[in-house]
């Protein structure tokens, strides 16, 4: 089964720079994703699905308009890469966005979600990532 799963990971590595299971990931998120393997099936590996997940430019654009809003900082000040801390923000601050976020929406990100956002980024992949699985 080892070698099956090696190359299982080799092929699905040329598709997706995760890499697949327990991989380097270094070159999916330095390109700013977020890198996500998931065995549906340990008995079979047709059933491995390994993904890139990063939100669509227009979530992360509202996402960034939200923000700089919240903030009263000037948009281009908000890039992706942004700590919600380097802009300002406290905690109640982050908590507003939140709510703001939810709001523009229409999701509910969950008290779990939300301490798990650390930068603009993280705040619009989880987005996306809501939003992906409520059309599902």
């Amino acid at each position: 089964m080892a070698a099956t799963s090696a190359a299982a990971a080799a092929a699905i590595s040329s598709f997706c720079p995760a890499q697949a299971l327990g991989a380097d990931l270094r070159p999916c998120t330095a390109l700013g994703f977020k890198a996500r393997a998931v065995v549906l099936s340990t008995s079979s590996l047709r059933r491995l699905q390994v993904s890139c997940l990063a939100a669509k430019p227009e979530t992360l654009a509202t996402v960034q308009k939200v923000i700089a809003s919240q903030l009263s900082v000037e948009e281009d000040k908000v890039s992706p890469t942004s700590k919600f801390t380097d802009l300002g923000a406290d905690s109640l601050d982050t908590v507003e966005i939140m709510m703001n976020l939810e709001e523009a929406f229409k999701i509910s990100l969950g008290d779990e979600g939300a301490e798990k956002i650390v930068t603009v980024q993280d705040a619009a992949d989880m987005i996306q990532d809501v939003i992906s699985k409520k059309g599902e």
